[in-house]
């Protein structure tokens, strides 16, 4: 179990990071969101992978989870998705305010060489 969700997290993180590294704002902010959810995930194991045990401490309970990491994933959630509408919203802009959406900010080399530029 353990080393299925530490693939995911690895698959996770490659992919966030191999979308980032694009030119492109909609794969950076796909790249984003993956590294976001890779993040939530090592969070909530780190509270330990208990199957069927309640996230409370009671008295003659053997077996129970961390209350802490659940409840910082629910709001790194809630924090993640936020932040993704307001990148979303900035990346739009950007591009119907230049009709490009490079990240780098600059021209492509085939609109330099149009114009005579070097």
């Amino acid at each position: 179990m353990e080393f299925l969700v530490a693939s995911a997290i690895g698959i996770l993180t490659a992919g966030g990071i191999y979308l980032m590294l694009r030119l492109r704002s909609f794969p950076v902010i796909l790249g984003i969101s993956l590294l976001t959810y890779a993040v939530n995930v090592f969070l909530f194991t780190s509270g330990r992978l208990t199957i069927g045990a309640a996230p409370i401490l009671a008295e003659g309970a053997t077996a129970y989870t961390d209350p802490l990491p659940q409840a910082l994933v629910l709001t790194a959630i809630v924090i993640s998705f936020g932040m993704t509408a307001v990148v979303v919203m900035i990346g739009l802009g950007a591009f119907l305010g230049s009709g490009d959406d490079h990240v780098d900010d600059q021209p492509a080399p085939e609109t330099a060489d149009a114009e005579g530029r070097s």
